[in-house]
């Protein structure tokens, strides 16, 4: 059975709390979020501190991120909303992510996780059941549907070359310092022995390569047919083995007869001296 698969209302797991939500007033039938208190081990990098972050399952496509935080945002500030399509451990992101690179087009039901800035809003949300249906889409925060969202993706798929450059240049430059740190931390460890004695061989003390030609590559690649075909089996099975003396008959036939034209050309000119 699909996990993305709408429940109703009341129909909540043990340790899950359901709340009703509407797309908006006209809609009849609310749909169900499945909300508990995220409860694991907190580790160093965990971007999902467990006291302060709420778990929802059976996310709708058309409830995003901006969305969660009006939703919850009644019980408390919301520090960051996170949206996956299946649960996983939570990592804080080291950078922003890109505009233009690695974008998704949101399709079935999710999973977020909340985060409140107090642990006490945690417990404030199960509250909200004890309310009539959240909407998600109100005339103050509309959530655009139909051809007003078509036009609004095809709108943010138009690139801007500036911003783009930008972003670019900014991933090359982080690259380059990050390449140059690398490279200066390796010749620090050069040739320095480690707790245990050990002494890390680079390649750093060779000489580099020089660039191959398209000349150099045909030629290596000819090296490398005739090495595979001087290992090649010959007469390992049995036709080729009556092939290969099949052949060899017709080239001593033809030099025979070859032979026989040439001795006969010789008679005829009166050169023929057999003794």
């Amino acid at each position: 059975m699909a996990a993305a698969e709408p429940r109703g209302v009341g129909a909540a797991p043990p340790g899950y709390t359901a709340l009703a939500v509407k797309f908006g007033e006209r809609q009849r039938s609310p749909h169900c979020l499945l909300v508990k208190e995220h409860r694991v081990r907190e580790g160093p990098g965990d971007a999902h501190p467990p006291a302060r972050t709420l778990f929802v399952l059976n996310v709708p496509p058309y409830c995003g991120p901006g969305a969660l935080s009006r939703l919850f945002g009644s019980c408390g500030p919301v520090q960051s909303v996170d949206v996956r399509d299946k649960p996983g451990p939570g990592e804080k992101a080291e950078k922003q992510r890109s505009k233009f690179f690695g974008r998704r087009t949101a399709t079935g039901f999710r999973v977020a996780y909340v985060v409140f800035k107090k642990p006490a809003s945690v417990q404030a949300v199960k509250a909200l059941a004890q309310e009539g249906p959240l909407l998600v889409s109100t005339d103050s925060h509309p959530v655009k549907t139909g051809v007003s969202k078509w036009i609004a993706r095809y709108a943010d798929s138009v690139v801007d070359q500036e911003e783009l450059k930008a972003e670019v240049d900014t991933f090359m430059q982080d690259y380059d310092k990050k390449v140059a740190q690398e490279e200066a931390k390796a010749a620090q460890e050069e040739g320095v022995p480690d707790e245990e004695g050990w002494v890390k061989v680079t390649r750093r003390g060779r000489k580099p390569g020089l660039p191959r030609t398209e000349a150099a590559n045909l030629r290596v690649l000819e090296r490398e047919r005739r090495k595979r075909a001087r290992k090649e089996l010959l007469n390992f099975y049995a036709w080729q083995h009556r092939e290969t003396k099949r052949e060899h008959i017709a080239q001593l036939r033809k030099k025979f007869e070859e032979d026989k034209q040439r001795i006969a050309l010789m008679r005829a000119q009166r050169k023929f001296r057999p003794y």
